[in-house]
């Protein structure tokens, strides 16, 4: 199996050969922004799959925090428009951690690296995040270690 970045360009094609407008204008714009990642910095790269999911994971937040935007300014249709791109992006995220598991994960994290009190969120945070490994948003995870540290 190829990489993620060549599963999104054979999906666009794909895409494009279907017809499929929203499928194809998604992808492109997320891989205008992986390629937009790969030229960042002081030279160009190629993304590893971690990096090319942190891209996409962070695509899927603008739209939905968008779709919230337009929803709120009583704009359902362009609201729509955002959800469903959100969609296309998700197919290539990994499956999003439920509240019990990400509280599980915390626990575990924050036991092994022996962390008691708001003073080491950081640290707690830090390990949190590793043991979650990009599978739920980080404002859920701190707020279940804020949880677990108070």
């Amino acid at each position: 199996m190829g990489t993620l970045k060549d599963r999104l360009n054979d999906d666009l094609h794909a895409a494009m050969k279907g017809r499929d407008e929203l499928t194809t204008a998604t992808l492109r714009m997320a891989l205008a922004a992986v390629r937009n990642a790969e030229v960042a910095g002081t030279e160009a790269r190629d993304l590893s799959d971690d990096e090319v999911l942190a891209v996409l994971s962070k695509e899927s937040k603008k739209r939905r925090e968008a779709a919230t935007a337009f929803a709120d300014a009583g704009r359902a249709e362009q609201a729509a428009k955002e959800r469903s791109e959100g969609e296309v992006i998700e197919r290539y995220l990994p499956r999003q951690l439920s509240d019990d598991e990400i509280a599980e994960l915390v626990a575990g994290a924050l036991a092994a690296g022996g962390f008691t009190g708001k003073g080491q969120m950081g640290p707690a945070m830090k390990a949190a995040q590793a043991a979650v490994a990009g599978r739920a948003e980080g404002g859920r995870v701190a707020a279940e270690v804020r949880k677990q540290l108070g």
